[in-house]
């Protein structure tokens, strides 16, 4: 059974930090490429930041230089560091899993909640 558990988020002031963690277990982690996901009321879901299994990343736009994803293949874990953090960055942040070559072998997470608001 595959799971991934999303952790970390809360209510943070503008300006502030978080780090969302996502556990996964029941894949082999370390040939997926991990990504973080967000989707705020109103709005389409969208990439925040993907990390290759050769540790290769890429960023929304509105998001680099402030947020930064990383991985431990030995812990099977994707972190997420949200720095800078602004009201717009209020959303559900949701962990995916995607196997490299079998598109369709794709996993969610539940979602972690970040509100960012003073």
């Amino acid at each position: 059974q595959v799971q991934l558990v999303e952790s970390g988020g809360g209510l943070v002031q503008p300006g502030g930090s978080l780090r969302l963690s996502c556990a996964a277990s029941g894949i082999l982690f370390s040939i997926n490429t991990m990504g973080w996901y967000r989707q705020a009321p109103g709005k389409q879901r969208e990439l925040v930041a993907a990390i290759t299994n050769g540790g290769r990343t890429n960023y929304a736009d509105s998001v680099k230089g402030r947020f930064a994803i990383s991985r431990d293949n030995a812990k099977s874990t994707v972190y997420l560091q949200l720095n800078s953090l602004k009201p717009e960055d209020t959303a559900v942040y949701s962990c995916n899993a995607q196997h490299p070559v079998i598109r369709s072998l794709a996993y969610w997470g539940q979602g972690t909640q970040v509100t960012v608001s003073s």
